[in-house]
Parts: C-alpha cells; structure tokens; sequence
C-alpha cells in the first residue's frame, strides 16, 4: 500500500515538471518573431561583371584588376589614363585607306603652295627696279669690280627661274587626278562607282578564271584603277596581291577587258581628269567574284 501511494506521488510530480517544461518551450516558440528582409533598389540588383576581351596577356595577376577578361592582363596601352578599349581589334582596313587618301591630297595641295611661294620670290628677287642715268653711271664705276660675279649670279638665276617656270607649267598641265575611297558622299561618284562595279562584277563572272575553278584556288586583293574622263583605262594597280598570281592576273585581265568605261558626267568633269577606284576583290568557293569597299 506504502509502495503504490510513493509510485503515484511520482507519477504526479513527473506530470507537472514536464507539463511546466512544454509550457515553458511553447512560450519561447511563441516569443520568437520572423520576418523577410527589406527589398532595395542596391540588394534587389544583381551585381554586373564587366568582361573584356584583351589582344595581349601578362604572367603576372594584376593587384586590382579592373574587370573580367580571358587572360590575365597586367597593364597595357600607350597612355597612363585609366581608360580601356572599345575593342581588341587594329583599326579596320577602310579607315586606313581613307586616311592615306587624305593625306595624299594634302601632300599635293602643299606642294602646289610651296611651288606658287617659290615662284613669287624668284621673281621678286630677278627684278631689277629702275635707276636714273646719273645713278646708273655712278653705280656702274663703283661696282666695275663685280660686273663679272653679278653676271654670272643673274645668268644663274635666269636658269633657275627658267626651269621651275617650266616644272611649274607641267605641274599646272597634269591631269586633275581623284581618289574614290570607302566613303563617296557625292551622288555623281557614287553613282559612277556603283556602274562600274556592276559591270567588272558581271565581266568577271562571265570570264572567271578557269585556272582558279579547276585547282580550287580562292582570295582576296586589292586593286587600284584609274580610269581617265573619256571612259579609257589609265592603269592597273595591285595594291594588294593576293599571294596567287593566278588571282592577281585574272583580276587585272578582268579590269582591262571591262574596258572602255562610262566617261564622265560634267559635273564629274569640273573636279577631275582621272579618277583611281580602290576596291577588294574576293574570288568566293563558289565561283563567283564580288568587289567591296
């Protein structure tokens, strides 16, 4: 009887710990409190990687790198600006053409300059002003002694002004000569341009080379062609070879059998003699020739 009042005075005291312990729990669940994060504009964003492509690659890591890239690039350029470039590649192969264009007129608008300068002061330095007979005479006993060297410096520059008085004439009679570059913004070249393209194109492909279709032979050059303002074929030039003399040949033999060409329009007429078009032509494996800018 002692026994079963002790097991159930036990049972008792278990029941309320434990009855308190889950309270207890239950109570520190309840006072916990969640909630989502605050949404920004900054941690809504994900970050963005900058990736570049680099034309070189270092052995060392850059210390602070300033975007991604496919090598590892410690330093580069010609400048010390924190600047990068808009793309890994050379400049393009129609904007060097175009440049070499302009600098080849300027050349000749210089040189026409100094030529008209050097002109002007050879004459101003031969002419001799006017004297009066007393003076002349008084001029002539005090330089008696020199006659013969100031003989010989005129006979000089009378043969100076003479030949570039002649330079100057040829120069002045050389046929006005065009370049047509990438970028032809006047209707009347542009549209001469064109023409002539469609029909070097139409040429060729009627006569492609048999050699080049036979051995598979395909490439690029490049060709200059001055073409004078009655339509006739001034001259051929290679600019460009294509490393294929079977290529280089049948181009230059397309050129003069396309020959005679449109002459020039009058407005054409007014700004140049000869004009030199500078164009690419690709021999495609598909056996067909195309021209480009």
């Amino acid at each position: 009887m002692a026994r079963t009042s002790t097991f159930r005075y036990i049972s008792t005291i278990s029941f309320w710990l434990a009855l308190i312990i889950s309270l207890i729990l239950h109570t520190s669940i309840l006072a916990l409190h969640f909630s989502l994060p605050h949404i920004t504009a900054q941690n809504f964003t994900p970050p963005q990687l900058e990736l570049v492509l680099v034309n070189s690659k270092s052995a060392t890591l850059p210390k602070h790198p300033d975007a991604l890239a496919q090598s590892n690039l410690n330093g580069g350029g010609n400048t010390d600006a924190n600047r990068q470039a808009k793309s890994p590649l050379p400049a393009s192969e129609h904007d060097q053409r175009e440049n070499d264009i302009a600098a080849a007129q300027a050349e000749v608008q210089r040189l026409e300059a100094e030529n008209r300068q050097l002109m002007q002061q050879l004459k101003s330095d031969y002419a001799v002003p006017p004297t009066s007979p007393q003076s002349a005479t008084n001029d002539q006993k005090s330089s008696s002694g020199n006659n013969e060297q100031d003989t010989s410096h005129n006979l000089e520059m009378a043969q100076l002004q003479a030949q570039i008085a002649q330079q100057y004439e040829a120069y002045q009679k050389r046929p006005r000569k065009l370049f047509i570059g990438a970028r032809t913004q006047e209707y009347a070249f542009a549209r001469y341009v064109e023409d002539w393209r469609i029909k070097i194109e139409r040429i060729g492909n009627e006569n492609y080379p048999p050699a080049a279709r036979e051995q598979r032979i395909y490439g690029k050059l490049q060709l200059t062609v001055s073409i004078k303002a009655d339509g006739t074929l001034d001259s051929v030039e290679i600019t460009h070879p294509s490393g294929s003399a079977v290529l280089d040949n049948a181009a230059v033999a397309i050129v003069k059998l396309a020959a005679p060409y449109a002459p020039f329009s009058e407005t054409m007429r007014k700004q140049a003699d000869i004009i030199s078009i500078t164009r690419t032509w690709t021999f495609a494996p598909s056996d067909e020739l195309s021209t480009q800018e």
